[in-house]
């Protein structure tokens, strides 16, 4: 239905108002993450390579930062708010555009998102939920809290989890042109790993068949029917807000209106926040949260995508077209790939 809210299910009211109070939390949260500040800060890494979990914020932290509350005059009570569970996810897709749109609602004031990726319910659901709410940035009254973790939405136990956290909670997953995304992700490894094989070699079973590999995960992300199919057996159809990541590009404030009218929240964010960056190709925003400087995504977006035979190309998008027609049917929204 429309209304949602919580775990115990009180319905919340969306319309705090930007107070004074709102901004010093800002600042707060700000000392408290360096995320907030450097979104794309590396993760910290374990000598093994494995990236460690998100850490919780210490005692000493958040007492420094009562005292500086107390110390810039902001009453404790009204700095401190609750940490809750998210009432809403951005569930996918990986190189769909989820860095920006996280970004984008950053702007709303009755927005407090995780900046890092928790990875609770694929990587870290054994650490129990009191350890994931504990993530979470507190709220005020009407406010909503978010994350987002992009491989949430090919994550098999990840609806199941999810649902057992709060069957309320609502998804959204940022969708974009299957080839391309495919593309835009061995982009992505490519440059942590030079020594990658082709596309090509990775893509196709054998170059003499021309079999698509669907055990390669560049590949297999984009069989969004597939992953669709079974979050479909936890959560209805309206739980679900699909994003198009090339509109989110080609008219951010557009798409934004419905990510606001989804979340049921006012339409703050709106074209006056974005400019065109003709030499990234991106919206940027003219004043992000927290900050009197424009700001573009971090330098890893709108990498240059390697020269890939045109006949490859052509092999995934009839590979791909029946399971893209199918998620038209079931999203009720054609995304014009083909």
């Amino acid at each position: 239905g429309k209304g949602w809210g919580h775990v115990k299910g009180k319905r919340r009211g969306v319309g705090a108002s930007r107070t004074l109070e709102h901004l010093d939390y800002d600042i707060l949260d700000d000392l408290r993450s360096p995320r907030r500040l450097f979104p794309d800060a590396p993760f910290q890494r374990n000598r093994t390579g494995s990236a460690d979990a998100p850490a919780e914020p210490s005692q000493n932290t958040l007492d420094s930062e009562k005292e500086t509350a107390k110390s810039n005059g902001i009453p404790v009570s009204n700095t401190f708010g609750t940490k809750r569970f998210p009432q809403a996810i951005i569930i996918g897709v990986k190189k769909g555009g989820t860095r920006a749109l996280l970004e984008f609602l950053r702007i709303h004031p009755d927005v407090r998102a995780f900046g890092a990726e928790p990875h609770f319910f694929d990587r870290f659901y054994d650490k129990g939920l009191e350890w994931y709410r504990n993530l979470m940035p507190r709220t005020l009254d009407g406010q909503i809290t978010m994350e987002k973790t992009p491989s949430y939405f090919v994550t098999k136990e990840a609806p199941s989890r999810i649902c057992t956290m709060n069957c309320q909670t609502k998804l959204i997953v940022v969708v974009r042109d299957p080839v391309t995304r495919a593309v835009s992700d061995y982009t992505q490894t490519l440059s942590k790993n030079p020594g990658l094989p082709s596309f090509q070699s990775l893509a196709l079973k054998n170059s003499s068949t021309g079999l698509i590999d669907t055990t390669w995960s560049a590949v297999r992300i984009g069989l969004y029917a597939k992953h669709l199919e079974n979050w479909l057996q936890y959560f209805p159809l309206s739980h679900f807000l699909f994003v198009s990541g090339e509109r989110l590009v080609s008219d951010p404030a557009g798409e934004m209106g419905r990510v606001q009218d989804f979340l049921g929240l006012k339409r703050v964010v709106s074209d006056k926040h974005f400019y065109f960056n003709q030499t990234k190709g991106f919206p940027c925003l003219k004043k992000p949260e927290g900050s009197s400087r424009p700001r573009c995504l971090g330098k890893s977006k709108g990498r240059p995508h390697p020269q890939i035979p045109s006949e490859v190309l052509q092999r995934l998008r009839d590979f791909y077209r029946p399971f893209n027609h199918r998620f038209y049917q079931m999203s009720g929204q054609d995304f014009g790939w083909d």
